[in-house]
């Protein structure tokens, strides 16, 4: 008997990382899932997009796992998009219960120096898109009466601000007040609205040249292995990175009974990061 047994959960970037371990997660405890993905490169990113085929290895482990999938390509920013692939799941499952809107990327620069383009591309994706998920299913989770849980993917850069990625830390901020008002605006339905905000996950997001010329400016084309024991500094813990499931726990707390009275939260998952620096 699992924790989320005949819910359905609503999940955005589920091709691979972060949002494939919330999917699999999820379903682990019983829920069926609705999800989509982009499934192609964004533009302004410094490593590659998720594909296809990403995604359907995504529906390939959730039905292992023992639960129904109803996953297709969309872009976030495409409102009509999002709500295609949700109302297709409400016309399989009847219902939806939660949602996780985690879709989101990263690159950088200084402030200055970014692009109007890639600027755009950020908020578009970071920040519209979580608008537009969690806006397709709102009506439904109010409709049915039945309360709910959303969950949108902050950062710890949307608690504390950082250099060189400005685009990212505006649009992170963006998330967690927008978990305020939703939260304010949806409590009357017992519908709870809370973040998760990660500090390094192991992820392609972070597993990139750019990110580790940030960390390894000394060094012109700077590794993996190179980036790691400075990874470890900016922690408490001793740790250079935390892996997808370590979020994905986070967010089965929030949408599970054990977080039922916890609503506008901007919950922190970082291995002493944000008190560290």
């Amino acid at each position: 008997m699992g924790q989320l047994d005949g819910k359905v959960a609503f999940i955005s970037g589920i091709a691979r990382g972060q949002g494939r371990s919330h999917a699999l997660t999820l379903a682990r405890e019983g829920a069926d899932i609705i999800g989509f993905d982009l499934c192609a490169k964004p533009a302004s990113t410094p490593y590659p997009g998720s594909t296809p085929e990403d995604l359907a290895q995504t529906r390939d482990l959730i039905e292992k796992a023992g639960r129904k999938v109803v996953a297709d390509i969309a872009d976030a920013r495409d409102f009509e998009a999002v709500r295609r692939v949700f109302d297709d799941g409400i016309g399989h499952f009847g219902r939806v219960d939660i949602v996780v809107a985690n879709a989101g990327i990263c690159a950088g620069g200084l402030a200055w120096e970014i692009t109007e383009e890639a600027w755009r591309e950020m908020l578009d994706i970071n920040l519209t898109g979580v608008w537009n998920t969690v806006r397709a299913a709102i009506p439904t989770l109010i409709e049915q009466g039945t309360g709910g849980s959303i969950v949108m993917t902050g950062s710890a850069d949307g608690i504390k601000g950082h250099p060189n990625i400005a685009a990212y830390t505006a649009s992170k901020f963006g998330v967690n007040g927008l978990v305020q008002s939703l939260a304010m605006e949806l409590g009357q339905y017992n519908i709870r609205v809370n973040s998760v905000n990660p500090g390094q996950v192991d992820t392609d997001m972070i597993g990139n040249q750019f990110v580790w010329g940030l960390f390894r400016p000394d060094l012109e084309h700077p590794t993996r292995e190179d980036v790691i024991d400075v990874f470890k500094g900016v922690n408490l813990l001793p740790i250079p990175w935390m892996t997808p499931q370590d979020v994905s726990n986070g967010v089965l707390y929030l949408v599970s009974d054990a977080a039922r009275y916890v609503t506008g939260h901007a919950h922190v998952i970082d291995a002493g990061n944000l008190l560290k620096s």
